[in-house]
């Protein structure tokens, strides 16, 4: 919570005063007394992103290899390879697992 002081406009600060805590200016003489407890929580609203893999669509026609599933063992795993950075560097593997109580999605 920022607080500015009304005679100057400059930040208020916390400090403890002899009786309770309190804002006050470094400037001037204001202060401003706290009489209640001040507290706030201010959640951010997460974006909605895209799959940039093209969801479940993008894994129904890609092959199979003998690859374990780090999470479940099972030894069969799709996968698919996409250029995801520039194209001097290696394109990006992506697995997915081919358990289907498992599908744990993983990328090397």
């Amino acid at each position: 919570m920022l607080l500015f002081c009304p005679n100057d406009g400059n930040m208020l600060y916390a400090a403890e005063g002899e009786y309770a805590y309190q804002f006050q200016c470094r400037t001037c003489p204001y202060v401003y007394f706290v009489t209640e407890k001040i507290s706030e929580r201010k959640y951010p609203k997460l974006k909605e992103i895209d799959d940039v893999l093209g969801g479940s669509a993008a894994w129904e026609n890609v092959d199979a290899i003998d690859e374990p599933c780090p999470k479940c063992r099972h030894e069969r795993a799709y996968f698919m390879q996409i250029q995801t950075r520039s194209a001097d560097e290696p394109m990006t593997t992506f697995y997915k697992c081919c358990n289907n109580t498992c599908n744990y999605q993983w990328k090397e």
